[in-house]
């Protein structure tokens, strides 16, 4: 028993040492004209080849499965008796690599589990009855009250007793902007607080909190996944015994025994072990060319029958980070109000006001940073007042500017209605009593989003949902720009991956696109999990495909490759069988023999192979970007 697990366990390695036999015993024979050298070589190669096989095809053997293996090995021990060692040798070596191809590509990580546990917190400040001390998340319970610093993580679930302060929930949200807390605020475990300090009380702890709810659902989700019966071995139950029976009634009826070893030679499925993996790998490499990784032969059969497809937003429809979309400014003064702006930003960390400061430097304007700020007010909630370049600048919402007496005309008015209607965050900008611009602020959409939505209904997806944890009103803007008709938003992980669960109970097949660790949970539970290759390691490792680039062309390239690829293993599959369905006739009506057989039986082998290797060239049209959406703003408000 030890003997035979070292035997498969050095698969990979037989493989190779056979490939080598074989080609240095082709090489002897034609540039020496060594023939005992060729056919030592061949059987040399055929017992390396043949042990794992062997070994396989017994293993099966005892659970009363009669395997594609035992038929090889069948016809290995045939091809021996009749002297075609150089048979032997190449079906062991095309059995072997299409074994190893498969399990290379059906291979899938669990790492993700354990990445997700240690980005769990592992202490907190909890206080003791005198002051607050540093514990372990373990000795956090129920009611206890807590301590959270700058840069720290939330230890549990809880509510904020006292303090405010911006967090970081990507974690759990997924949403890119920091959140502001303050008393009476809900926060959650994992989430960061990136300035403030908090004082909260814990609700839920352990695997009750949000972010243990996230592991617990990829844990279940990818253990109820299961790898499909492949379609050779289904095939094998019924194939192989029908190979051996026609071989022996052949043999007791002609009483030839070379033409029943014949029969089992050359009913060998040789094209049909390489034809399928060969698509695969073909399939496969395509899409790692054009940024898209796709994990095992699996994955491609379930993506092209995928006909609902539901995307998380922020990350993934949109680039995850809210960035200026527009700028209006009013008046004629030459003062370069910008630049005013970012430098009394710079000195904020709020998430609008950083978006402010990259978009002024993005266009070449970082002399900013030498203007001299002074008597900074920040107006909690509405924005910021100071003092730059000898003029006071009030910088925030229509709140501010009323609280600041600032009059706002009717067209500034109707912009700032415009630029809400459409899902951005607004900052005004005001001094000596007048806005001298406005700001449009809006995580915007990944290009080409809109067009390959469109090419995705055309090539068979029939439903697009959008499920976020950004609120309705917002969702319903992003989803009805890019034609989605279902569109839920406020949803915390595990409401999305109630939603999944539901459709695949409907009959659905379902992809889910994603990003972020909240996504993890719908990723691992879809019937096809995608990952944005931007976003973080563990939606990446969770999913089955991953879009490297992050692009929609990626994602529109990959479901049409998935579709061509099966399409072309059924094509490798039907002229596989053919082939041998021609051969077996042949040989039993005397139409065909061993050397004309083995030359039809390679040359399948040839042509599915040929066939396969042409899904590396396979492209998807490019569609026609639209105008951005900065341009369509911009111009829709001038």
């Amino acid at each position: 028993m030890k003997v035979q697990k070292k035997i498969l366990a050095r698969k990979k390695e037989l493989t190779l040492l056979n490939a080598i036999f074989i080609i240095g015993s082709i090489g002897a024979k034609f540039f020496f004209q060594q023939e005992w050298i060729y056919d030592v070589g061949m059987i040399v190669a055929s017992v390396l080849g043949g042990l794992p096989i062997m070994i396989q095809a017994y293993q099966a053997l005892k659970v009363k499965v009669i395997s594609i293996d035992l038929l090889v090995t069948i016809a290995v021990i045939g091809a021996f008796m009749i002297g075609e060692y150089n048979e032997s040798a190449i079906v062991t070596f095309l059995f072997l690599l299409g074994h190893l191809l498969e399990q290379k590509t059906l291979e899938h990580t669990r790492s993700a589990i354990q990445k997700l546990v240690q980005m769990a917190p592992a202490k907190a400040w909890k206080f003791t009855g005198e002051a607050f001390s540093e514990v372990e998340i373990d000795e956090v319970g129920v009611g206890d009250q807590l301590l959270v610093k700058t840069g720290a993580q939330i230890p549990v679930d809880g509510i904020v007793l006292e303090g405010s302060g911006y967090l970081n929930e990507a974690n759990v949200t997924g949403e890119s902007e920091q959140v502001h807390k303050k008393a009476a605020d809900q926060v959650f475990a994992g989430t960061i607080l990136e300035n403030g300090t908090l004082k909260m009380r814990a609700e839920r702890i352990g695997e009750d909190t949000t972010f243990g709810k996230i592991i617990e659902l990829v844990e279940e989700a990818q253990d109820s996944k299961s790898t499909a019966e492949r379609f050779i071995d289904h095939f094998a139950k019924y194939y192989t015994p029908l190979i051996l029976i026609i071989a022996i009634l052949t043999g007791l009826i002609s009483r030839d025994v070379r033409l029943a070893i014949t029969i089992l030679v050359l009913g060998c499925p040789g094209a049909l072990i390489i034809g399928v993996p060969v698509s695969n790998v073909a399939g496969i490499g395509n899409g790692a060319k054009n940024g898209i990784l796709i994990k095992g032969s699996d994955v491609m059969n379930t993506f092209s029958r995928v006909n609902t497809l539901v995307f998380d937003k922020t990350g993934t429809l949109t680039n995850g980070k809210p960035t200026v979309a527009t700028v209006q400014l009013y008046g004629k003064s030459a003062t370069d109000y910008l630049a005013l702006t970012a430098a009394v930003e710079a000195e904020s960390d709020h998430p609008l006001g950083q978006a402010i400061v990259d978009y002024v430097k993005e266009n070449g304007q970082e002399d900013f940073s030498k203007i001299s700020v002074t008597d900074t007010a920040i107006k909690a909630g509405r924005g910021i007042v100071a003092s730059v370049a000898g003029q006071r600048l009030i910088i925030g919402n229509k709140q501010l500017m009323k609280e600041q007496k600032i009059p706002l005309t009717t067209a500034l008015q109707v912009d700032e209605q415009f630029l809400h209607e459409q899902g951005h965050s607004v900052v005004l900008v005001a001094t000596d009593q007048q806005v001298v611009a406005l700001i449009g602020v809006k995580d915007q959409l990944r290009q080409g989003a809109s067009e390959t939505m469109s090419e995705l209904r055309k090539s068979g997806i029939k439903r697009l949902i959008m499920l976020t944890g950004d609120n309705q009103r917002t969702a319903e803007i992003i989803g009805k720009e890019l034609g989605f008709t279902e569109i839920q938003g406020d949803l915390l992980p595990e409401e999305k991956a109630d939603v999944i669960q539901q459709l695949q109970q409907a009959g659905e097949v379902v992809a889910f696109v994603g990003d972020g660790i909240n996504d993890s949970p719908s990723i691992a539970l879809a019937d096809i999990g995608i990952a944005m290759g931007s976003g973080t390691d563990v939606a990446v490792e969770t999913s089955d495909i991953v879009l490297i680039q992050s692009t929609f062309q990626s994602l529109l390239h990959a479901y049409q490759l998935t579709k061509k690829t099966v399409t072309n293993m059924k094509e490798n599959i039907t002229i596989a069988i053919g082939t041998v369905l021609f051969l077996l006739v042949g040989l039993v009506f005397g139409y065909v023999y061993m050397a004309s057989g083995m030359f039809f039986h390679e040359l399948s082998i040839l042509i599915v192979v040929i066939n396969g290797m042409r899904l590396l060239s396979f492209q998807t049209k490019k569609a026609k970007l639209d105008r951005n959406q900065f341009a369509k703003i911009k111009e829709s408000i001038e």
